[in-house]
């Protein structure tokens, strides 16, 4: 199982980003994908998930900011990133889930994890 993002970058607040996984090695189709994010010094955590129909689920904090998508037929996974914050600085990671925990947005529940992309939001 192979994931690799894309799309990270420097904005400014207010701006917006597109982060994209490639994923291989595995049926894609079949599995559930998540974002999840570190800011510096603190701990991952779940931005937003999505299942192998395409129903996603948001953290909070971001809700009617981001929105997350798949396109199954070219293996990859997408974050549609707006209105970005400063607070939204991190490193940004994808991440695969077969578990049917997969909504509570936990990094335990995935098992498969990509390098991570680094999003830099400025004031």
């Amino acid at each position: 199982v192979q994931l690799v993002e894309s799309g990270g970058g420097s904005v400014q607040a207010g701006g917006s980003l597109r982060l994209s996984c490639a994923a291989s090695g595995y049926t894609y189709s079949r599995y559930h994908m998540g974002w999840f994010r570190q800011p510096p010094g603190k701990e991952r955590e779940g931005v937003a998930a999505i299942d192998t129909d395409g129903t996603g689920t948001y953290a909070d904090s971001v809700k009617g900011r981001f929105t997350i998508s798949r396109d199954n037929a070219k293996n990859t996974l997408y974050l549609q990133m707006n209105s970005l914050k400063p607070e939204d600085t991190a490193m940004y990671y994808c991440a695969a889930s077969g578990s049917r925990a997969w909504t509570l947005l936990l990094p335990w529940a995935y098992g498969n994890w990509g390098q991570g992309t680094q999003v830099t939001v400025s004031s």
